[in-house]
């Protein structure tokens, strides 16, 4: 079993779906640390963009981009050689990752709303969209 090959479309939507649930977790993890999206949509601040939007957005397109490479590889049997150690180690990362961001989801709201909503559908495409990439290099043939 663990020699089957999945079909392209199968593996693209695994990573895909992989990707943006890591970067939405990435999202509201960063809420707790004050890293927030909708900053760039507030209106009560003087500057134009501020820095916590941008490392906002790097960081969910990075964890989306990464999360979907990563899971069309392990899909793919690219790295089959991974110990159980290594598998578990993974396992506890994934764990802690998403335990977090239900503990910042459950954090009272700041800014208003439409900021808010607009930031996470923002995530979200984002999110998606660099999971498509990453898995996309992942599954390309050479």
């Amino acid at each position: 079993m663990a020699d089957q090959e999945y079909p392209r479309h199968i593996v693209l939507a695994g990573a895909i779906g992989c990707g943006v649930l890591l970067a939405l977790a990435v999202y509201m993890t960063g809420q707790g640390f004050g890293i927030e999206l909708g900053g760039l949509w507030r209106t009560d601040l003087a500057v134009v963009v501020p820095v916590s939007a941008a490392i906002a957005w790097w960081l969910i397109a990075t964890t989306g981009f990464v999360g979907g490479y990563a899971t069309a590889r392990l899909m793919n049997g690219g790295v089959a050689g991974l110990s159980r150690t290594m598998w578990q180690l993974l396992a506890v990362i994934g764990v802690l990752l998403l335990a977090g961001a239900g503990l910042g989801a459950s954090a009272p709201a700041t800014g208003p709303t439409s900021a808010r909503v607009l930031a996470g559908i923002v995530a979200l495409l984002l999110g998606a969209g660099m999971a498509f990439c990453g898995a996309h290099f992942a599954t390309r043939r050479a």
